[in-house]
């Protein structure tokens, strides 16, 4: 090998390295009409933050959600608003767990992704990107709900001051072509302790201003323009959406009504009767029975 094949070679290897260092926002931009949902891959090592299309998303609508009807219209309405171009607000989802507070969210994008709606999800530790993932749809002509799920901080956590910024506190005016949507099972989104309140007797390492604190940690969850609350589901709610899925899965009527005290055992073992049972209930009852 000669000297100028070696100097060559390591003249590939520098540009190599210093291209995996350097953002390269052309390999961060997706085919845009690949998919109507994204997933954020955050910026790992040498390796820039990227959106990753998701081939094969839920296919739930909105009439396949029972008993949430006040809490399905005004999701509906808001994003209907915000898919017309109109003014419209972010949300955030509270309450019990599966009643459907995350399968709202997917079926409003399968009930209006043909209007140009999409949805980026980003997981509470990439957080700190969410200005740069607006920066990247600013332009388009879609409509973009970044969904975060599931979202809840500790003390201390980054992701809670770069979501706190990013629905209002930045420089920088929220894009209109983008809203956040978070579910949580928290309503204020951080652990509240009792030892919150004691702070309000001073001690003498207390806090001097405890009211200060418990308004920090109730900040956040106040920039999102919309709270919508979702509670438990009553026995006959229950299974009503039990025979919704039986016959979504092809039980026929009198399987159903068979099947009423195996989904009250189903739900009493699970010490649930939330629409994320009754699913896995009707999986399982219409799998057997077609056996």
């Amino acid at each position: 090998m000669t000297q100028l094949d070696q100097f060559l070679q390591r003249a590939e290897a520098l540009l190599a390295r210093v291209e995996a260092i350097l953002p390269n926002a052309a390999a961060r931009e997706p085919d845009w009409s690949s998919a109507v949902a994204f997933r954020w891959r955050g910026a790992t090592g040498q390796r820039a933050g990227y959106l990753q299309a998701v081939g094969h998303i839920s296919r739930i609508g909105l009439d396949d959600l029972h008993n949430i009807g006040p809490q399905k219209e005004q999701i509906d309405q808001n994003t209907r608003q915000f898919v017309a171009g109109r003014p419209a607000n972010n949300v955030l989802l509270t309450g019990a767990r599966g009643t459907g507070k995350s399968s709202l969210i997917k079926a409003c994008l399968n009930q209006y992704a043909d209007q140009g709606l999409r949805l980026i999800e980003v997981d509470k530790d990439d957080l700190h990107d969410l200005q740069d993932i607006v920066e990247l749809v600013a332009s388009r002509p879609e409509r973009f709900i970044v969904f975060c799920d599931d979202l809840s901080f500790e003390e201390g956590e980054g992701g809670y001051k770069a979501l706190k910024v990013a629905l209002d506190g930045s420089i920088a005016a929220q894009s209109d072509n983008v809203l956040i949507y978070a579910t949580s099972n928290r309503r204020h989104l951080m652990p509240e302790r009792m030892s919150d309140n004691s702070t309000y007797t001073h001690t003498e390492d207390g806090d001097l201003h405890p009211g200060e604190t418990v308004e920090e940690k109730i900040s956040l969850s106040e920039r999102f323009g919309l709270w919508v609350t979702f509670y438990p589901f009553k026995q006959d709610d229950f299974l009503e959406i039990v025979a919704h899925w039986l016959r979504h899965f092809g039980c026929t009527e009198a399987q159903i009504a068979e099947a009423r005290g195996d989904a009250l055992r189903w739900a009493l073992q699970r010490s649930s009767r939330s629409g994320r049972v009754a699913w896995q209930f009707a999986r399982d009852y219409a799998g057997r029975a077609q056996g």
